[in-house]
């Protein structure tokens, strides 16, 4: 029953994105932002934790979730060291992802020598 709830979830948020790209002017850049704006804005109002409770992945792996985590980490360091927080608690979280990325990203355009 996880995986239909992370299913159903997380297809929702990438359709809700795919409804907007077919139905408005807005680049795939542009809903992206603000598919990370609404995750951001709700995780600090604590809505998107109770999407999270209950579909898991479904509501983390989309772009939402990246707002969502960089709120909370945020949220987190400023509960921490008080409204230092607000510049070092992004980086609490999300830091290891974005890490991985570049790095892997590197690695990939130095195996497969993109043309470009």
């Amino acid at each position: 029953m996880d995986y239909l709830k992370a299913f159903l979830v997380g297809g929702a948020i990438c359709a809700i994105a795919q409804i907007i790209h077919d139905n408005t002017e807005l680049s795939p850049a542009h809903i992206l932002v603000g598919l990370v704006m609404v995750g951001a804005v709700l995780g600090g109002l604590g809505v998107y934790d109770l999407l999270v409770d209950f579909a898991g992945a479904g509501a983390l792996v989309p772009v939402s979730g990246f707002g969502n985590a960089i709120v909370n980490g945020m949220l987190n360091e400023v509960k921490r060291l008080g409204w230092e927080g607000l510049f070092t608690g992004a980086f609490e979280i999300t830091g290891l992802g974005v890490t991985t990325a570049i790095i892997f990203g590197a690695l990939m355009a130095v195996l497969f020598r993109p043309k470009g």
